[in-house]
């Protein structure tokens, strides 16, 4: 009987592919994986070494634990290093923020991979998160263009949702930007600024009204490369 060729990899030959492309990619991963590796089971070690008292049972459980623990956090660290070298991988792309927003959100945060503002000439977008910071506008780009886009929806979303607490971030590779693999790390640190209840009222008004507003667009048509119809003659 023919093997199937179609079935998935298992998980450790996922994480061996992962390691490579990551260690190819970034080779410090690979050395701060073995550190963090090696440092939990020299920790162990010391632990049955200092607190086995001469017994085998104890002396082995903290070793196994160190070693354990170690490679938990071998691939911890692996983990986060891929990540961020996924994100350098795509930043500075039209779309990008989309990814991130679409991949890894808290739970007490509401967000949408689809932008809420585009310009068509320069690609450029704005995205909305909802949170405990209140509402945060991020801008994907580093134009005069895309500030005024910022401040149009900010004013939009004063008009819809009076008094509630706007945050401004443009994502970027300049000194004043905010790098893309540390946008979710920076929205996070936002100050709280609305409770539970009142991120769930603000996120449902704003939908309505995006829902009101909307045009809907024809299956198959892509806006980002979307063109104005020609004049006929």
């Amino acid at each position: 009987m023919a093997k199937d060729k179609s079935k998935k990899p298992g998980r450790l030959r996922q994480l061996w592919r992962v390691y490579k492309i990551t260690a190819k990619a970034d080779p410090s991963a690979a050395w701060l994986s073995l550190l963090a590796f090696l440092l939990s089971t020299a920790v162990g070690l010391g632990l049955a070494y200092f607190l086995g008292e001469g017994n085998p049972f104890t002396f082995v459980l903290y070793v196994v634990f160190g070693i354990f623990t170690g490679i938990l956090l071998a691939m911890i660290v692996m983990s986060k290093r891929a990540e961020k070298n996924a994100y350098l991988q795509i930043e500075g792309q039209a779309g990008a923020v989309g990814a991130v927003l679409d991949s890894q959100i808290r739970r007490s945060w509401r967000a949408n991979a689809m932008p809420v503002a585009v310009s068509p000439k320069t690609r450029e977008a704005v995205y909305r998160m909802i949170g405990p910071a209140g509402v945060v506008l991020i801008g994907e780009g580093d134009s005069a263009k895309l500030s005024q886009m910022l401040d149009d929806e900010g004013r939009k979303v004063q008009r819809a949702v009076p008094g509630v607490t706007i945050q401004k971030l443009r994502v970027n590779t300049s000194e004043h930007g905010v790098r893309l693999f540390a946008l979710l790390k920076t929205v996070y640190k936002l100050p709280k600024a609305i409770n539970r209840a009142e991120i769930t009222a603000v996120a449902n008004r704003l939908d309505s009204l995006a829902g009101a507003s909307a045009v809907p667009i024809p299956k198959g048509i892509d806006p980002m490369r979307a063109r104005a119809p020609k004049r006929k003659s």
